[in-house]
């Protein structure tokens, strides 16, 4: 199956070192998740990889990175395999119930439905040991309307419907000589920590943002304030406390904005 994000790879792994993914989005998960040694990770919707490398750069022990678009893992895996550090990279979500964390980076907004929702969360759980711990960003239920107002950090978001459940989104990449739109959806918090909660989570936590020591100072508390005072994404964590919903798995949803 084709996802929007097939012919992004280049794309994303340049965006990858826009400051306020490098060192407010990417800084703070890392921060969150503390000692990697010898864990085992799943990334959902890993794209090209860059959690992966990071993860992996950590400490962490068996890093998987899944992702419906070939074109994404495709990319991923031929930089596994010149630069190798001993990632593996499926088109194939994995339900072992062994792994201690998963990521799911920008995923859980490219469900359409809330049963999706429901399902993204599920492979989640499917995929974690019992105790193990899901971080999830999605769009920030609360973000702010005014398309110009991340335009700095490289982005726009468009609200195409009233914001609800499930309304349609557009969000603008815009930075360098990139201008790519990626169609997305608002979830609701309520209806986030639904899902979460139906798949078999517990313990649901929302975080704030933090920006690098370093790049407070070299971009100065000015540039940073408007995002940690109105995100763009959320950050949640949870952690599978039984056996997840089930559901049947849906592909394309699992490609996501990385």
């Amino acid at each position: 199956m084709r996802s929007q994000f097939d012919a992004l790879a280049r794309l994303y792994e340049d965006m990858a070192e826009l400051p306020w993914r490098r060192d407010l989005e990417s800084y703070t998960v890392r921060e969150l998740l503390g000692d990697l040694g010898g864990r085992s990770v799943l990334d959902i919707g890993c794209g090209t990889g860059q959690y992966c490398r990071m993860l992996r750069r950590a400490g962490a022990g068996r890093v998987v990175g899944y992702d419906v678009s070939a074109g994404m893992i495709a990319h991923a895996a031929d930089r596994e395999a010149w630069e190798p550090l001993g990632i593996r990279y499926t088109t194939e979500p994995p339900s072992d119930g062994t792994f201690d964390i998963a990521l799911g980076v920008y995923v859980l907004p490219y469900a359409t439905t809330y049963e999706e929702l429901v399902e993204l969360c599920a492979v989640a759980a499917r995929a974690l040991a019992p105790g193990g711990l899901f971080v999830a960003l999605p769009v920030n239920p609360d973000y702010d309307g005014d398309p110009a107002y991340y335009e700095r950090y490289g982005i726009r978001l468009h609200e195409d419907e009233p914001r609800a459940d499930a309304s349609r989104i557009t969000l603008e990449l815009c930075f360098d000589a990139y201008q790519v739109d990626v169609a997305a959806r608002h979830w609701t918090r309520a209806s986030l920590q639904r899902a979460l909660l139906d798949a078999g989570f517990t313990g649901i936590d929302w975080h704030p943002f933090r920006v690098s020591p370093a790049a407070l100072r070299s971009y100065g508390a000015d540039f940073w304030s408007p995002y940690l005072r109105c995100p763009h994404a959320a950050l949640i964590t949870c952690r599978r406390e039984q056996h997840p919903a089930g559901g049947s798995q849906t592909a394309e949803p699992a490609s996501r904005n990385r």
